[in-house]
């Protein structure tokens, strides 16, 4: 039974080796962490958010709302500054903290005398151009009104040059290293006018974080930088003004102490007496909680002076924030939990986060954990795959993805801390996913190395079993308990000799392939075809536990199956006048240990038997003829298989063997053996080798008629047994008497 198989791993180093690239990959991919992994790690704490969003506390921060009612009553923004300074100064006198405008005043006010005068053509008459010069300027109004009240003044992060800076009104110290080298430098300010910057109590960005691409605000910068200077944000400045405090400090992680990644990072900033965890940019999580209503108050009901006994409780002490709602003015901002509220809203609820101490933070050490995390755990399944299994690795995947993600959300619970359980859940998956998809390509493959390397010489439930167990066929060679069977055609030389080649060809097809057919329907393995004759084996690859009964079975069938041939003409031997008209096999089989396995070279092996259990099954068959019977088993395939019908031929000397061996004549299957007419064969057949054995010639010849009479089948066989009695030296006597 030749085949080539070609060198490859095996099995399980092949899908180690394919999970540990993929692990590989999935480690290195997680390290360059792109674009989109980081949108569906921020999607996991949104969504966190979502379930669980924070609980509100009341907190001194209020919102001035310049919205839709309050543009239809006074009129398009941006409004006239005298009319935002007379807002500020209702302001100052109700008691607010802070003032923080959400806005720019980038422009001058165009409604400004000073404004108007500049449009007029130049027939304009003198008196009117003269009144207007005499006129305050409004945004000179404003300035006034700013330099005697609690005023943040916002700038906004551009990507076109401007030409101006923000002026700095925060003094910033840092410990650590330095900021500046840190933060990444935003292209370009858009600031306020300078006559309202330098009248300012504090100047800060109104940007929100520009790694929020998605258009959801998850992060806002507590402090920004143009690569020469670090400045503040817009609630930084307003907590800053509120609390009286004249400057901010900065660290970064080679100065708080923390486990960092290797690459300075920002942790925290302090201001006044609030210290804000930080992203390594300087950002700050917001944990949002649903959009209230009692956090906006309507800018139009500040001019109207009936409404402040009821407005002055809202806006003593808090910080107020200034900014609309209104969408035409298109700051309408998507914040994690799925909301659409104001931006400056976003700025209150982070405000209201940092009085409240009700952080959400992601430290610098939450990307290398789950870098490690992702091999570590991938890693562990590669090892335990080839222990456990497919089904115990996919249970324990299930269990490490439980754990992960619910000690995940536990930690945002409880800590605050965003730890992504997605992607080393998901790493699992894959490197599980690749395994499985591999060990699938492999075991597909090997059962139909295993169908092509055996179907011709198996059955097809045997190769089906070998395909659901293929590692029963074990490489290389191993000894088993066997039962070997040796088939040759009788007189083959005469036969041969009178057909062509062709003819002799069909001849051996239409002989061999049902007597194949015989084997391989008792689980027997054909190991060769040798000219006329095959060799086969039973309890390999596959355990056949009877094989010596079913090796008995399959012979008698192939008795049966030349019978038939031969009583069908199939060989067309009568048809033809051929001097051989039927055909003779003779059948050895033996029971006994032998080596079996894959047999050759390493590209091409024989999944073969050898031994010496191998010899004398074919010697047995070699005596077949000698002893006149077609089917000779030796007594260990007897004592293996006792309930057939078996007739003992004596001891008979094999080739090449210098002790003799009892040699049984198998006749029948289980039920002739229980049949009455075997029974009384079987007496008088033990009487025949009794009586040969005391050397009682008349005794001897008695029973071998009476054996004869019970079948006449057998009289090839039993006319060795008439020349044995012949030998007797009492019926040598009795022939001389009679003569």
């Amino acid at each position: 039974m030749a085949f080539r198989i070609d060198p490859f791993f095996s099995r399980r180093g092949f899908v180690a080796l394919t999970a540990t690239i993929v692990l590989i990959l999935m480690t290195g991919l997680r390290i360059a962490n792109p674009d989109f992994l980081v949108a569906v790690r921020e999607l996991t704490f949104d969504y966190y958010q979502r379930f669980s969003p924070r609980e509100y506390m009341p907190a001194p921060v209020r919102i001035v709302d310049i919205d839709e009612t309050s543009i239809t009553e006074i009129g398009q923004w941006p409004w006239p500054r005298t009319k935002v300074a007379e807002l500020v100064e209702i302001l100052t006198q109700m008691g607010a903290a802070a003032i923080a405008f959400d806005v720019v005043f980038a422009e001058p006010d165009r409604t400004s005398p000073t404004q108007i005068r500049a449009s007029l053509p130049p027939e304009t008459p003198a008196s009117v151009q003269e009144a207007l010069q005499q006129l305050p300027d409004n945004d000179e109004r404003f300035a006034a009104t700013i330099a005697s009240a609690p005023v943040v003044l916002g700038f906004a992060i551009s990507d076109q040059l401007t030409g101006r800076t923000p002026l700095k009104k925060a003094g910033i110290a840092y410990g650590g290293a330095d900021p500046v080298t840190i933060l990444p430098p935003f292209p370009a300010a858009v600031p306020s006018l300078d006559a309202l910057q330098q009248t300012a109590s504090g100047i800060g960005s109104i940007s929100v974080s520009l790694d929020d691409r998605d258009g959801v605000i998850r992060r806002i910068p507590l402090i920004t930088s143009d690569g020469t200077n670090v400045y503040p944000g817009l609630i930084t400045e307003a907590l800053r003004v509120a609390q009286g405090a004249s400057g901010l400090i900065v660290r970064t992680t080679s100065a708080s102490g923390e486990v960092d990644s290797g690459t300075p990072a920002i942790t925290d900033v302090k201001i006044g007496t609030f210290e804000v965890p930080t992203t390594a940019a300087g950002e700050m999580w917001i944990h949002y909680t649903p959009d209230r209503s009692d956090r906006y108050v309507r800018a139009m009901d500040f001019y109207e002076q009936e409404k402040h006994g009821e407005l002055a409780p809202l806006i003593e002490g808090q910080i107020v924030l200034v900014g609309t709602s209104a969408a035409g003015l298109r700051d309408i901002r998507a914040t994690a939990i799925g909301e659409l509220v104001p931006g400056v809203a976003v700025h209150a609820q982070a405000l209201e986060q940092i009085i409240s101490g009700q952080f959400l933070t992601r430290p610098d050490w939450a990307s290398g954990l789950e870098t490690l995390t992702t091999f570590l755990i991938g890693a562990v399944f590669i090892l335990m795959l080839p222990i456990i299994g497919s089904l115990g690795t996919a249970l324990l995947g299930g269990i490490v993805a439980a754990v992960l993600i619910g000690g995940s959300f536990y930690f945002f619970l409880e800590k605050g801390l965003l730890i992504d359980p997605i992607y080393p859940s998901l790493s699992v998956f894959l490197v599980f996913a690749a395994a499985t998809v591999m060990l699938y390509f492999l075991t597909e493959r090997e059962k139909r190395f295993v169908r092509q390397a055996f179907s011709q010489y198996l059955s097809p439930d045997l190769v089906t079993q070998l395909e659901k167990a293929p590692e029963q066929l074990t490489l290389g060679g191993e000894i088993r308990p066997m039962t070997i069977l040796f088939m040759d055609i009788r007189g083959f030389t005469p036969i041969s000799e009178q057909l062509t080649p062709t003819e002799l060809v069909t001849f051996l097809n239409t002989l061999l392939s049902p007597l194949s057919d015989a084997i391989q329907a008792e689980g027997g393995t054909i190991d060769k075809y040798i000219g006329d004759s095959i060799m086969a084996f039973w309890n390999a690859p596959i355990p056949v536990p009877d094989h010596a009964e079913k090796a008995g079975r399959a012979s008698l069938a192939m008795l049966r199956i030349v019978d038939e041939l031969n009583e069908k003409d199939a060989f067309g031997f009568k048809a033809r006048g051929l001097k051989a008209q039927t055909v003779q096999i003779g059948i050895g089989l033996n029971s006994g240990d032998a080596c079996v396995g894959n047999m050759g070279s390493e590209h091409r092996f024989n999944y073969s038997v050898i031994g010496d259990s191998v010899n004398v099954a074919s010697r047995i068959e070699s005596s077949c003829k000698a002893v006149g019977a077609d089917l000779l088993v030796s007594e260990e395939t007897r004592n293996q298989a006792p309930e057939l019908a078996y007739l003992e031929a004596g001891e008979i000397s094999l080739k090449g063997k210098s002790e003799t061996v009892t040699l049984f004549a198998l006749i029948g299957d289980e039920d002739y053996a229980k049949s009455e007419d075997f029974q009384k064969l079987s007496q008088t057949h033990d009487a025949l080798l009794s009586a040969i054995e005391a050397g009682n010639a008349k005794a001897a010849h008695g029973a071998l008629t009476a054996s004869q009479q019970s079948a006449a089948r057998l009289s090839s066989f039993y006319a060795p047994f008439a020349a044995r009695i012949a030998d007797l030296p009492l019926a040598q006597n009795e022939s001389s008497a009679a003569s």
